[in-house]
């Protein structure tokens, strides 16, 4: 069975408090998530969104279109960036922990990712957008450690 995927990031600040939001479909199923984090940004939660939809998949080998309003996420992977960048051991490249757990995940399945523009009205990516902004403003953030451990002088991803 075929699996689609919306996904939406956010940032307040960028960095600063960040979420995610992720609508699955197939079928007649249907499933949405978030999560929250204190301190992170835009990009991070953005390819984070991607990984945790991947991840709530149950089966191997499942049929998977993602839709992000993410570029950066998107010509990542179709223009097989991060490919390259594993090659290297990800080297001076940011989000390397996002980056290895997405690669993991992503083998694990026949993932297409497709860029969509954001707030054009697209229903699951609106609700993917809400759900992304709501996280932000939760009093459960979660602790994104990579990043705040992380060098960030030079980051504005």
């Amino acid at each position: 069975m075929e699996i689609t995927i919306y996904t939406d990031g956010a940032a307040t600040g960028n960095p600063g408090p960040g979420g995610y939001g992720v609508v699955l479909k197939s079928g007649i199923h249907r499933k949405q998530l978030s999560g929250g984090f204190r301190y992170t940004t835009n990009n991070r939660m953005e390819l984070l969104a991607v990984i945790v939809g991947l991840e709530a998949l149950k089966n191997n080998g499942s049929l998977v279109t993602v839709y992000s309003d993410s570029q950066y996420v998107v010509n990542s992977v179709e223009k097989k960036w991060v490919f390259a960048w594993e090659k290297v051991g990800f080297k001076k490249k940011k989000n390397s922990d996002l980056w290895q757990r997405f690669l993991n995940v992503y083998r694990h399945h026949k993932v297409k990712l497709v860029w969509i523009k954001g707030h054009a009205g697209i229903p699951e990516n609106e609700i993917c957008d809400q759900l992304a902004v709501a996280a932000t403003k939760s009093s459960k953030l979660m602790i994104d450690t990579f990043y705040e451990n992380s060098d960030k002088s030079d980051d504005d991803s």
